[in-house]
C-alpha cells in the first residue's frame, strides 16, 4: 500500500507544469517527443476511438508555418503585429500539431475532442517531467485552411485541437489558481 508520498509527488508535478512562451535555442530529442506521444495515446477515449493524430513538424514545415503565421495575423490585424507574431513563432524550437477525427455524430465528436484534450494534457505533463516546457496554442493559424494544406491534413476529416509549442524554458512563469472552494459546488 502506498503511503501517499507518490500522490504528493504526482500532485506537485501537475502543479509545476506551466505554459511557457520563451524557450532556449536547444532542440528537444525526437525520441522524447515520440515517448510523450506514446503516453498521450493512453488518454481515455470513448469506445477506444483513438481519434487523435500527431504531426511533428520539421524545420522546413516550421519555416512555412512561421510565414503563414505572419500572413494570417497580418490579414486579421496589421503588418506590425504579423511581423511580431512571426518573429515570436520562429524562436520556438519544437512544433507538434494534434488533430481530432471529425464525426457527423455530434456526441461522438464532443467525446473525441475531449479525448484529444486529455491526450494533449498527458503529453504536456510528460514533457514537463522531462524538463521540457510547452504552450498549447489554438490561435488563428490553427483554423486557417492553408495550415491544413501545410500539414497535408484534410479539414473535412480532422480538426486541429492544438498547436503545441515545446522546448527547454528560458523562464518558468509563476501562476496561481482560484481556491477549490471558489470553484466547487457540492450538491446533496
Amino acid at each position: 500500500m502506498d503511503d501517499g508520498n507518490s500522490l504528493h509527488v504526482l500532485a506537485e508535478r501537475m502543479r509545476s507544469r506551466r505554459t511557457t512562451n520563451l524557450f532556449l535555442n536547444r532542440p528537444v530529442s525526437r525520441q522524447l517527443v515520440l515517448d510523450a506521444i506514446e503516453l498521450a495515446r493512453w488518454a481515455p477515449n470513448h469506445h477506444l476511438t483513438e481519434p487523435w493524430r500527431f504531426y511533428r513538424l520539421g524545420d522546413e514545415t516550421i519555416a512555412n508555418a512561421v510565414e503563414l503565421t505572419r500572413i494570417v495575423v497580418t490579414e486579421q490585424n496589421d503588418k506590425k503585429k504579423g511581423d511580431f507574431k512571426a518573429r515570436s513563432a520562429a524562436a520556438i524550437p519544437g512544433w507538434l500539431v494534434v488533430t481530432c477525427s471529425k464525426s457527423e455524430d455530434e456526441l461522438l465528436q464532443r467525446e473525441d475532442y475531449a479525448s484529444c484534450c486529455c491526450a494533449i494534457q498527458n503529453l504536456m505533463l510528460y514533457l514537463s517531467e522531462a524538463g521540457v516546457a510547452s504552450k498549447w496554442s489554438s490561435g488563428p493559424i490553427t483554423r486557417d485552411q492553408r495550415f491544413y494544406a501545410l500539414l497535408g491534413a484534410d479539414p473535412d476529416e480532422e480538426l486541429v485541437v492544438g498547436l503545441i509549442w515545446y522546448g527547454y524554458p528560458k523562464v518558468l512563469p509563476v501562476q496561481s489558481r482560484k481556491d477549490v472552494v471558489d470553484i466547487t459546488t457540492e450538491l446533496p
